[in-house]
């Protein structure tokens, strides 16, 4: 037993646990404190990560490879992120709410984030699940975290009620592929599957169910309902969190589990893809359009990223995968670089989030503006950001396969989300201003959407490292 290659989720849970207890016996909230030693417990993570063994684990349980290496790092990464953004925001709410600014915050990040790395490590169809579950929990009650408003409650609940049901559909769908399969290990399913001809109807059904648990975690068409309520009610930091490193979990252990113990059964499970590529793409480019609200905009416009993401999927090629794993990190720090920019929406300490809010921006703050027209042409697809260099490998990898109208559909959908991103836009340099000036941002806010306008403009002048690494991960599931 190779337990060495889980060093690094024992060592972050090691430090969630005592950070807990060092925070319940702080005499103040020790929100701060708590929040610095989570970042660095996630830096020393990265850390042993890059330096761990490589290899299966636990009686094959999970594994260390290059794939589940960089989803690792991309993932503690968007961890750090989301618990930057909220240092700041939690320690100084709305006027009548409740101070957000307790310690259990970042701990709550912190098991959410061991949760993801099992989840993008599993070998094992029961270590998938634990991974998932672990990560779940922890983000219901970060969703309800504002416990004294009703939009919060509301967000947790429905996203917990609605993450029940995904469980379940998920373990069903566990359950029936062990039924029919005999096997819950990835590299035993791979070979028992390796004749699609003498695969039962019974084991597809199975299938069909844990692609469906798998879409609602990963806020895919038709299991998207709870994305624009949960994104708009829950604290905007949590938002932040959610978009961003649960993304990438949940895209990766896709990845792994489709391509993995079901690659021989891809000519089954593409056209599942394909489906909810082509739904999630076209519900976003046209619901997005009429929202006002900039959270549920944003809730939008990730189902549209997560559509686009299943391009690569649907190729089921290692070319392919290299798309989706260079879209996830594009996306990382274009999602947090623009919650940054929300969450500075403040006037007076309130917090705005009204699009029509920033009316004027050009003017009143122009380094806040040209961030945001940053990540909102990135998002767009429009060169030279990151954003459209993401699209262009996931567009490729579907072409490469014939499967043109799956890509020009792409192309459209992401034609027409262009209006409601340069509708903002608009907003901000030619409309006349909505009241006072934002409030002053905080560092931590400033570094985080600097940092990511940083990445998404100049990522087309040094694409190589990422490429490379994302080639590398890739060519790992195909071996």
């Amino acid at each position: 037993m190779n337990w060495t290659i889980a060093i690094p989720e024992i060592v972050l849970a090691c430090c969630g646990m005592a950070i807990l207890i060092l925070g319940v016996f702080q005499k103040d909230d020790g929100f701060k404190l708590c929040s610095m030693l989570v970042i660095a417990a996630l830096g020393v993570a990265g850390v042993l990560v890059v330096a761990g063994a490589q290899g299966p684990g636990y009686h094959g349980m999970v594994v260390a490879d290059s794939f589940s290496t960089f989803c690792r790092i991309t993932i503690l990464v968007a961890s750090g992120l989301g618990v930057l953004l909220s240092m700041d925001y939690n320690q100084h709410p709305d006027a009548g709410h409740q101070k957000l600014g307790r310690f259990e915050y970042p701990v709550l990040i912190l098991f959410a984030t061991v949760g993801m790395m099992i989840m993008v490590s599993a070998s094992n169809l029961m270590t998938l699940y634990m991974g998932v579950e672990l990560q779940s929990l922890s983000i219901y009650v970060l969703a309800a975290f504002a416990r004294d408003t009703t939009r919060s409650s509301e967000a947790g609940l429905k996203y917990f009620v609605l993450g029940a049901l995904a469980s379940g559909l998920l373990l069903y769908g566990i359950s029936l592929v062990y039924g029919f399969a005999g096997a819950t290990g990835f590299s035993e399913l791979a070979r028992g599957l390796a004749d699609p001809a003498s695969v039962s109807t019974g084991l597809i059904v199975g299938l069909v169910f844990v692609v469906a648990g798998l879409s609602f975690k990963s806020a895919a068409v038709p299991f998207h309902m709870w994305t624009p309520d949960v994104y708009e009610g829950a604290p905007t930091p949590v938002t932040a969190f959610m978009a961003t490193a649960p993304k990438v979990a949940a895209l990766a252990l896709f990845v792994r589990v489709l391509i993995g113990p079901f690659g021989h059964l891809i000519g089954e499970w593409r056209q599942l893809i394909v489906l909810i590529s082509i739904g999630s793409m076209l519900l976003s480019a046209f619901a997005a359009i009429g929202q006002m609200n900039i959270k549920r905009l944003l809730a939008y416009s990730s189902i549209g990223h997560v559509g686009y993401l299943m391009i690569g999927l649907a190729a089921g090629t290692a070319v392919g995968v290299r798309g989706v794993l260079i879209y996830l990190v594009t996306y990382v720090f274009m999602s947090a670089g623009i919650f940054a920019c929300v969450i500075a929406m403040r006037r007076k300490g309130r917090s705005l989030e009204s699009i029509n809010d920033l009316a004027g921006l050009g003017k009143s703050d122009p380094a806040m503006a040209l961030a945001l027209v940053v990540f909102l042409f990135s998002l767009a697809g429009i060169p030279p950001f990151s954003g459209f260099w993401a699209k262009y490998f996931i567009f490729i990898a579907a072409v490469d396969q014939g499967m043109w109208i799956l890509a020009v559909l792409g192309m459209a959908a992401s034609g027409i989300s262009a209006y409601y991103y340069i509708r903002v836009i608009r907003l901000m340099y030619f409309d006349t201003a909505a009241g006072v000036a934002f409030d002053v941002r905080p560092m931590s806010l400033s570094v985080v959407a600097g940092a990511g306008a940083i990445f998404t403009t100049f990522f087309f002048l040094f694409p190589a490292p990422l490429v490379s690494a994302a080639e590398a991960a890739a060519k790992v599931l195909f071996l």
